[in-house]
C-alpha cells in the first residue's frame, strides 16, 4: 500500500491561522457543506482566497505529491476540503478513487486528545494512524478509510486533499 507521513517542524503559527480563519469562516457563506453522514457534513469547503494559510499546505503536499510519484511538483494540483468533528463525531468509511486523484493526504490542524484515529483498511488489514498537530499523511485513492469517533473534548480539525495531474 502506497502510504507516507510527514511532519512540520514548529506548525503551531500555520495551524492557528488556519484554525482561526477556518472558525471566523465556519457557517457563512463563504462555506459550502457536502456529504452529510452520521449526523454532520463531513467537508466544508472554503475557496482558498478566503484562507491564504491553506497555500503552505497545498505546496507542501504537492512536493512531497512529486517526490511520491516521480513527477515535478509542478505538474500536480490538489483540491482540498475541511473536516471537522466535534466529540462523538466519526467519518464513514469510503475512498477517493472517483476521478482522476494519483494521492489522496490529509494534514492535521487541531488534534485533541482521543479525537479519533484513521484508519487505514488494505488487503484484509487496518493501518492505525494516531493523528498528531502538523503531521501530513498521504495514502493511495483507492484505499478505504475511515476515522473513529471523537471521543475526546473539543473540535477536531483537519483538511483533506486529493492530488491529481495539473489541467491546463
Amino acid at each position: 500500500m502506497l502510504f507516507q507521513e510527514f511532519r512540520l517542524e514548529e506548525p503551531e503559527p500555520l495551524n492557528t491561522g488556519l484554525y482561526d480563519r477556518f472558525m471566523a469562516l465556519r457557517g457563512t457563506d463563504r462555506t459550502r457543506e457536502t456529504h452529510y453522514f452520521v449526523d454532520r457534513f463531513e467537508n466544508i469547503y472554503i475557496n482558498e482566497a478566503d484562507i491564504p494559510e491553506i497555500s503552505t499546505v497545498l505546496t507542501l503536499v504537492k512536493q512531497q505529491a512529486g517526490h511520491l510519484l516521480g513527477v515535478p511538483a509542478g505538474t500536480l494540483r490538489a483540491g482540498f476540503w475541511f473536516n471537522a468533528m466535534e466529540t462523538g463525531h466519526r467519518t464513514a468509511l469510503h475512498h477517493h478513487d472517483e476521478n482522476d486523484e494519483l494521492l489522496s493526504a490529509v494534514y492535521y490542524i487541531r488534534v485533541p486528545e482521543n479525537s479519533g484515529d484513521l484508519v487505514l483498511h488494505d488487503d484484509g488489514r487496518k493501518v492505525l494512524v494516531h493523528p498528531e498537530e502538523g503531521k501530513l499523511v498521504m495514502f493511495a485513492p483507492s484505499v478505504l478509510h475511515e476515522v473513529t469517533a471523537n471521543l475526546g473534548s473539543g473540535l477536531r480539525l483537519s483538511v483533506g486533499m486529493n492530488v491529481g495531474p495539473a489541467h491546463d
